[in-house]
């Protein structure tokens, strides 16, 4: 019997290991963490005949066939290239999901931001369409969980049905999980922006791109945001072949406009028809604009009809944690941006808002250029209450940068209530939460974050 090692225990290492379980393999995971939130995975997989270990690190004194990695397992580690090097399989856990659901075409959309809005956005539009879709990877199911099996899988994980019969695969795909993947090849693949992140991971801008690259190299067809700067300084050397967009209109397109979806005359036009007029779109921001383009091109692209695309469109709520309206107490709105995690999609959150806010940002810092940012802030925001890690060091960025109207209020708790307090002093419309910033320091994801200042939100005491 083939063995298997699963690193990381989480929802990705045990969708990982249940398919493979599924499969015939011997299976065994393996996490270095010990946290309570780790026993459920444990406790279930183990009755499931899957070998669990906490508090572990796999040695290759006796290597396994296949060694399949988490998302937030670094693809450098001493133990990942010495498994390499001696041609053990080693592979992340979207690419195994590959192996089993490559039969169906997939979109693949990666970007340091606005991926997992244009995620959900196609995969509404599919749905729509009424076409047999779901989304996954770093939004909605693990990639695996789409490849397990209905009939022995367990109720209680909630796996959609069956293997063979997607007719798209529609998945949110991190540059980690692009790392860890040699084959993965999306029939369109969407490249949605690029600023510097992840670079404590990636070490250079030059190999972040390269990485993100490798995923548009391998799918058929790649759309690419006309809007991006780096990506349009880019463009015409490295993606001459591309389908682009622009909200600016043909002028800006990179393509003809045969091959272009852009904005004209207030209506979304994807390769010269009209499919449906721009303020049908729900979402604040010109950022959501280009996340639409992406969208409706990757649409046109597998065949569906606009009457579809336009009706899909009109219903799209929005994503959670994403400019996400939460409650309006005494004419003050409260809006969740927890998935702001770095300073340009922060700085898009603070964009969007159309009048003057109190911002509420910090937590993990993150390394990355902070200007622009900063300057979003002088012309946005009324106050900045900071929170977490990162407060003392944005308190001295802003103070470097001319900017007083700072308070470290060090927790959520209390940065709701006195976010209330000054929009209500100074008369201002909203209170957001756009951290800039990761949110492990007090949370375990920004899911997590911003689910705690929905409910801080909904609580609080006129």
């Amino acid at each position: 019997m083939k063995k298997a090692h699963i690193i990381g225990l989480g929802r990705s290492g045990a969708a990982a290991a249940r398919l493979l379980k599924q499969q015939g393999w011997e299976v065994e995971v393996g996490d270095r963490g010990t946290s309570p939130n780790l026993y459920p995975f444990k406790e279930t997989l183990e009755k499931e005949g899957v070998t669990v270990k906490l508090g572990y690190t796999l040695t290759l004194d006796n290597p396994p066939d296949l060694i399949v990695v988490s998302p937030g397992v670094p693809w450098d580690i001493p133990l990942l290239i010495e498994a390499r090097e001696k041609a053990i399989d080693t592979i992340g856990e979207m690419e195994l999901a590959w192996r089993f659901l490559k039969t169906s075409p997939w979109v693949g959309i990666t970007g340091t931001n606005g991926k997992t809005t244009t995620t959900a956005l196609i995969a509404a539009i599919f749905k729509e369409a009424e076409l047999n879709t779901h989304a996954c990877g770093n939004i909605g199911y693990a990639a695996c969980e789409l490849a397990i099996n209905q009939s022995s899988r367990d109720v209680a994980c909630n796996v959609p049905t069956p293997t063979n019969s997607y007719d798209w695969i529609v998945a949110e795909i991190s540059s980690y999980q692009i790392e860890s993947s040699r084959e993965l090849a999306p029939e369109i693949g969407i490249w949605t922006t690029f600023t510097p992140d992840h670079l404590a991971r990636h070490y250079t801008l030059d190999n972040y791109y390269q990485i993100k690259a490798s995923l548009l190299r391998r799918s058929q067809k790649q759309i690419l945001n006309g809007d991006d700067p780096y990506l349009r300084n880019v463009g015409l050397e490295d993606w001459n072949d591309a389908y682009w967009t622009s909200v600016l209109g043909t002028e800006k397109l990179l393509c003809e406009p045969a091959r272009g979806i852009y904005i004209e005359e207030g209506w979304i036009v994807a390769f010269q028809e009209k499919i449906a007029p721009t303020n049908s779109l729900k979402m604040l921001g010109d950022h959501n604009l280009q996340n639409l383009l992406m969208s409706v091109g990757a649409a046109r692209l597998a065949g569906i009809e606009k009457e579809a695309i336009a009706s899909a469109i009109t219903k799209f709520p929005g994503v959670p944690h994403r400019l996400e309206s939460i409650c309006t107490h005494s004419r003050i709105t409260f809006i969740n941006d927890s998935k702001a995690t770095n300073y340009d999609a922060a700085e898009v959150g603070l964009k969007a808002i159309p009048e003057a806010t109190i911002l509420i940002a910090g937590g993990e810092a993150k390394v990355g250029d902070d200007r622009a940012w900063i300057e979003a802030i002088k012309r946005k925001a009324k106050a900045v209450l900071l929170i977490g890690d990162a407060a003392s060091v944005f308190s001295r960025r802003l103070q470097e940068n001319g900017y007083n109207r700072w308070e470290i209020v060090e927790t959520m708790d209390k940065a709701i209530v006195r976010g209330f307090e000054l929009a209500k002093q100074h008369n201002i419309s909203t209170v957001l939460l756009s951290p800039a910033c990761a949110s492990f320091d007090q949370y375990q994801s920004f899911e997590h974050r911003g689910d705690h200042f929905r409910e801080l939100c909904l609580a609080l005491e006129l």
